[in-house]
């Protein structure tokens, strides 16, 4: 298994992944609870190449629409924008490269569960529910 894996489940559940550089992945998601509900972000991962072994890193957001509210904790910028191989077209670079914001959430029942992309965002989602 590889980050390959995690690209092609997160297409299987309908989300289309984009693969900036080596070790990172991100899409456009829509918080569907919480705090943020109907909020539109960037969330972005490092997943490496040992995936499923170990899960992805905590998430990274970049805000897409007004009135976003943070998690009062363990909340830090993040340069999870810089050095990408690839940027899109449809923005500044500085859009895609600035912003970003690190929620240091790990999984921590990822071993016990069964490793897919599906829990992980189920993970998010817990998360969500916190704000």
């Amino acid at each position: 298994m590889a980050k390959i894996d995690f690209i092609n489940q997160l297409k299987a559940l309908g989300i289309t992944p984009r693969e900036p550089s080596a070790d990172k992945v991100y899409f456009e998601w829509t918080v569907p609870l919480g705090g943020n509900i109907s909020k539109r972000v960037l969330m972005g991962f490092v997943v490496n190449n040992d995936y499923p072994l170990n899960c992805p890193t905590g998430p990274h957001f970049k805000t897409l629409d007004e009135g976003w509210k943070e998690h009062p904790q363990n909340i830090h910028n993040q340069n999870f924008g810089h050095s990408w191989d690839a940027y899109p077209e449809d923005q500044p670079r500085d859009f895609y490269k600035e912003g970003w914001r690190y929620w240091s959430r790990p999984c921590p029942t990822w071993n016990s569960s069964d490793k897919s992309v599906k829990y992980y965002l189920a993970h998010i989602k817990n998360i969500m529910m916190t704000v």
